[in-house]
């Protein structure tokens, strides 16, 4: 493609592409760096350049080897971070066409044999620069091969080879290689810096674009500048001589902001014929069900930071008028509300994306986020559970009791009630029951070691019972605090699995520590095991038991039970068969009647 002049037309993104440093946008705080370490004759031997995708990292590496190079125009200039770009090394470089500086993207080039290339050629000089310069793309595909045969040459490369890395994924890249490099991340460049950029560029393009139109570009770049350049070349292009936000708007399938901002206003009311209409309307206008979608998480995202730091209202890629709304509505709205839509709609986003038909997914999301929208807190539930009056309890008689008040039933008159965890039953006026919270303590029920036990064996969780009662000496205790000291084959986790279970189960704060001394205490296996030991040999001293195994050769003691046991066990058994007496009382049979 041609212009007008005869000339190869060149996208912005390339045409605008910084040279220097003092081109580069966004990076203050690197460019200071490398002016210092170059003005102080101090370059690594290897630098590492990461950040998102279009915030400069191949430019910036293609702005150091020239700066490394660079010979000045008088051919007699020194490594500068301000390269003149008149030198045949600048030029060159800057064409892509230098001898010395090797451009090596990772991506296509991943096995150990392209580094191989590279340590074998590094042990000659440069043909005709300062410094042999290696520039590797995108350095995270390499494979762990190709990573391991660079370290040594890397670690000790010559003096006159430097190695510039860039990549996306700097989590991909091995310590060992990040430990051997200069490490610079490049930031995501603010909405006000990118708009500036923009503006620029579109006068030195002699674009008409207003204000608002850059703004949508910004905000749709998400902090990259060469996606900002290449949406503005495509909105110029699009506007045919004076692109304005409707324009933009249109080319990005996104609706009016305002718009986008009443549709919320809709769903949180809880108007969903109203929600649905106006989602109808924007998707008639040319708007995108997913645009939209993203743009509602959006405002809700931005409308709960604003609750709790207001100077997110003051976003200069929005409007005014925006801001004025997204105020009153950050005082209107609930944070839980907001955290609700916010889930909602990161779900909806899911099952557009896997629908067949965007739009009918976008409004089944719209139907779901206005019913909830007027659901009430759990605060406003237990308001009105306790301002409404408790229901009159139903009246029963007591099973009738034969023989004046003797027998099981007699004795069961009320059956065992289940516990409850956080309430208790208290009389009303009426006669009737209301809940009423328990003290206030909700460490009261755990006066000693043997009650956490407990609980946690109420709780069924069988593996915290074991781990407890096989490896905890208990150092001391008070309730909400353990200090114990773990036997040698201990889990690592456990003073932290018994924190977090004892928090869930109790709503209360535990501190759990585990002991640096060792500690004679025995564990509570320990103590149930001499305790048996101690009670099997009472019992097989017994005069009856010993004249017992002398009468049954090879006979064993097999079980023991205390008299207490005995007793709870046969009150048990009472309980059980009062309750089944009284239930086929009330089922019309009376063990009492005479045939």
């Amino acid at each position: 493609m041609h212009g007008d002049d005869g000339e190869e037309y060149q996208v912005l993104a390339r045409k605008y592409r910084p040279s220097t440093f003092a081109d580069l946008v966004g990076q203050d705080a690197m460019v200071r760096t490398l002016k210092n370490a170059f003005a102080a004759d101090r370059i690594a031997q290897a630098f590492i350049l990461t950040g998102i995708r279009g915030t400069g990292k191949t430019t910036t590496a293609r702005i150091i080897a020239k700066g490394m190079n660079c010979i000045g125009p008088d051919g007699e200039g020194g490594p500068t971070t301000s390269p003149c770009g008149e030198c045949d090394p600048c030029r060159a470089i800057a064409e892509g066409r230098h001898v010395d500086v090797l451009e090596m993207d990772a991506a296509s080039h991943t096995g150990v044999g392209d580094i191989r290339e590279i340590i074998d050629s590094v042990r000659y000089r440069a043909a005709s620069a300062r410094y042999k310069i290696y520039i590797i793309d995108e350095v995270h595909m390499l494979s762990t091969s190709a990573f391991n045969a660079l370290l040594k040459t890397l670690e000790e490369p010559p003096a006159h080879v430097k190695f510039i890395f860039a990549t996306t994924e700097i989590r991909k890249v091995p310590v060992t290689v990040l430990s051997r490099c200069q490490r610079f991340d490049l930031r995501r460049i603010e909405p006000e810096v990118m708009m500036a950029m923009l503006r620029r560029i579109a006068d030195g393009e002699s674009a008409q674009i207003d204000d608002g139109a850059l703004a949508l570009i910004t905000r749709a770049a998400e902090g990259s500048a060469r996606d900002a350049t290449s949406l503005l070349d495509q909105a110029i292009g699009h506007g045919a001589g004076e692109t304005n936000a409707k324009s933009v708007r249109a080319m990005l399938g996104l609706a009016d902001r305002g718009r986008v901002l009443d549709l919320f206003e809709m769903i949180m009311a809880g108007d969903a014929a109203g929600a649905l209409a106006e989602l109808g309307r924007q998707y008639a206008d040319g708007a995108d069900p997913m645009a939209v979608m993203r743009d509602l998480a959006e405002i809700t995202h931005w409308l709960s930071v604003a609750k709790i730091g207001p100077e997110a209202l003051d976003d200069p890629t929005l409007a005014p008028e925006t801001r004025t709304r997204g105020r009153e509505l950050a005082e209107k709205l609930g944070m839980r509300a907001l955290s609700r839509a916010w889930q909602m709609l990161l779900k909806a986003l899911e099952e557009i994306a896997a629908a067949p038909n965007a739009m009918m997914a976008a409004e089944m999301a719209v139907i779901r986020l206005t019913h909830v929208a007027d659901l009430p807190t759990p605060e406003d539930l237990v308001r009105k559970l306790e301002s409404s009056e408790a229901p009159p309890a139903k009246p029963s008689a007591p099973p009738p009791v034969p023989n004046g008040g003797t027998g099981p039933a007699a004795r069961a008159e009320t059956p065992p009630q289940p516990p409850t965890a956080g309430l208790r039953l208290a009389a009303s006026g009426a006669g009737g029951a209301a809940l009423a919270p328990q003290p206030a303590d909700p460490l009261a029920a755990y006066t000693d070691f043997a009650a956490v036990v407990a609980l946690i064996r109420a709780r069924r969780d069988m593996k915290l019972v074991i781990d407890v009662e096989d490896h905890i000496r208990l150092v001391s205790y008070i309730p909400g605090r353990i200090e114990f000291h773990a036997g040698p084959q201990a889990p690592a986790d456990l003073a932290q699995r018994l924190r977090a279970r004892l928090e869930a189960w109790t709503a209360a704060r535990w501190a759990v520590s585990v002991a640096s001394a060792p500690n004679e205490a025995e564990t509570l296996s320990e103590t149930r095991a001499r305790e048996t030991a101690a009670r099997h040999a009472t019992a097989t001293a017994h005069p009856l038991v010993a004249a017992a195994i002398e009468a049954f050769p090879g006979a064993t003691v097999s079980g023991l039970r205390t008299p207490e046991e005995i007793a709870d066990e046969a009150q048990t058994a009472a309980q059980a068969a009062a309750l089944e007496v009284h239930d086929d009382q009330e089922d019309g049979w009376d063990p009492f009647e005479d045939d």
